[in-house]
C-alpha cells in the first residue's frame, strides 16, 4: 500500500483544514487501521488520531480532541482528518499511517505503512 497525504497549508489561528490520505496498491485498504501522526520541528512524531477498519471506533490525542474528526471512505481508499479551531501549536508535518492493530498504531508501534507528510502551518 502506498499512502499519499495532501490538504495541508497555511491557515490563521481559529481556522480549519481538511487533510486527506489516498491509498493505492494491491493490499486491501479496508483491512487496515488508519491514523494520523504529526511532527513539529525539533519534536518527536506524535499520534493525532486513528480509526479502525470498519470506521466505528476512533481515538484522538488529547491535544486535538474535540477539535478534530477522523473519517474514512473505504470505497475510495481514503482517510481524512478534519482539523478545526486550529492553534499555532498544531503547526507540524502531518503523516498518515496504516497498520493491523488499533492499539499498536495509536502507540506508534508496528506501523506497516507511512505516507509522505503534508505541512500544516497555523499563524497567530
Amino acid at each position: 500500500v502506498q499512502l499519499q497525504a495532501f490538504g495541508g497549508g497555511l491557515v490563521q489561528a481559529g481556522g480549519s483544514l481538511r487533510l486527506s490520505c489516498a491509498a493505492s496498491g494491491r493490499r486491501t485498504f479496508v483491512n487496515y487501521v488508519m491514523g494520523w501522526f504529526r511532527q513539529a520541528p525539533g519534536k518527536e512524531r506524535e499520534f493525532v488520531a486513528a480509526i479502525i477498519s470498519s470506521g466505528g471506533t476512533t481515538r484522538y490525542a488529547d491535544s486535538v480532541k474535540g477539535r478534530s474528526t477522523i473519517s474514512r471512505d473505504d470505497a475510495k481508499n481514503t482517510v481524512s482528518l478534519q482539523l478545526d479551531s486550529l492553534k499555532p501549536e498544531d503547526t507540524a508535518t502531518y503523516y498518515c499511517a496504516g497498520g493491523w492493530f488499533f492499539d499498536d498504531l495509536v502507540a506508534g508501534k508496528d506501523i506497516n505503512y507511512w505516507g509522505k507528510g503534508t505541512q500544516v502551518t497555523v499563524s497567530s
